[in-house]
């Protein structure tokens, strides 16, 4: 069966230098120590899985018989090298320019969220700050895990005063919790961008799923 590596290691290049450029043109106030943060904060095999997750790549990669009975398809290192073989073959394809645009897609808000500093991906802090300034007590998170160990997935809920105000699922609690926070805050955060404060969530029916990550290591 032929192998991705080549095109995985394409891609791993033509990613890094993408980033890089945005980062030096998008954040001219930042030093070289912080752009390297940046970048290392959306380089890496857990971010590329949660990427490979949202495009659902873990469906398209052929693996052999053993690789796909131990769970292959949910590894974050077989989904980051997909992502990876993928932005190589776009950018043979179709050039620098398209690879620019789709690395900018799949990684320009979370390229973003990290420039904005440490503690910008916190979301539970993030919220549980925001609740009591509005409502005067904490978030309430409900995790449910399914799933064997080699992928087992984790889906949590995040209730303000009783109703669900965020949901979202991961590879660990903590993944899920942070992302049902995260769509909390930015629910919360949406429905009142004035700052003032609030008696109650948002209704529960604002909130859908968030996609979680599975974990790590390379396709073929």
């Amino acid at each position: 069966m032929p192998s991705n590596e080549r095109l995985e290691f394409l891609g791993d290049a033509v990613l890094g230098l993408v980033v890089a450029e945005h980062c030096y043109r998008a954040y001219p106030e930042l030093p070289e120590g912080s752009l390297a943060k940046v970048r290392a904060a959306v380089v890496n095999t857990n971010v590329l899985a949660e990427v490979a997750a949202e495009l659902e790549l873990g469906q398209t990669v052929l693996l052999g018989r053993g690789e796909d009975a131990s769970g292959g398809r949910f590894k974050a290192s077989i989904l980051a090298n997909s992502v990876e073989a993928v932005i190589g073959a776009v950018y043979l394809d179709q050039g620098w320019e398209a690879a620019v645009a789709l690395v900018l897609r799949l990684l320009g808000n979370r390229i973003a969220e990290a420039s904005a500093g440490p503690g910008a991906e916190d979301f539970k802090t993030r919220l549980q700050e925001l609740v009591i300034r509005r409502a005067g007590e904490l978030p309430r998170y409900e995790v449910d895990g399914a799933g064997p160990d080699h992928a087992r997935r984790y889906t949590a809920s995040v209730f303000v005063g009783g109703t669900r105000a965020g949901r979202g699922e991961g590879r660990s609690k903590k993944d899920a919790e942070q992302a049902a926070a995260r769509q909390a805050w930015e629910t919360l955060v949406g429905d009142r961008d004035d700052g003032a404060p609030a008696a109650g969530p948002a209704p529960a029916n604002a909130a859908t799923g968030s996609p979680g990550s599975p974990g790590g290591g390379s396709g073929a």
